[in-house]
């Protein structure tokens, strides 16, 4: 089952690739920039993902047939995708979703530029390098 915030970072990855989303049958677009700021989302995102939840059913990222509110169901959950490793929806029994949101992106995937990614808190990283790195040191040298 995706959970909100496995459906709030499929969006958010694909916010970073240009896909927008689609709401009130093409009345409005959503393409929240920046997305990330910092170790967190941005304002701007947050109040694009709080306009999206308040019309869960009447939004759909752009590319995709499933409306926010099928994959915040239980007969969803979010896997990476076979073709780009981005999140995709993925139906827990029965047919899956036609096609990845990648599917009509041109030059996609592209190992040559930064994959879109989930906030990071550089000081958890850091502390996180600090820590492999002491534990590598003989005991003599700490």
């Amino acid at each position: 089952m995706a959970t909100e915030q496995d459906v709030k970072r499929y969006l958010a990855y694909w916010f970073q690739l240009g896909r927008q989303v689609i709401a009130g049958n093409g009345r409005a677009y959503l393409l929240p920039q920046p997305v990330l700021k910092g170790d967190r989302y941005s304002e701007e995102f947050e109040d694009c993902w709080q306009q999206i939840r308040s019309q869960v059913g009447d939004c759909h990222l752009e590319g995709t047939d499933e409306t926010i509110a099928e994959l915040l169901s239980p007969a969803w959950e979010m896997l990476p995708c076979g073709r780009c490793d981005m999140p995709v929806p993925m139906r827990n029994l029965g047919m899956p979703a036609l096609s990845c949101p990648c599917n009509t992106l041109p030059n996609w995937p592209n190992t040559e530029l930064p994959s879109p990614r989930s906030p990071v808190s550089s000081e958890e990283q850091l502390k996180l390098i600090r820590d492999r790195l002491w534990k590598k040191l003989p005991s003599s040298n700490r």
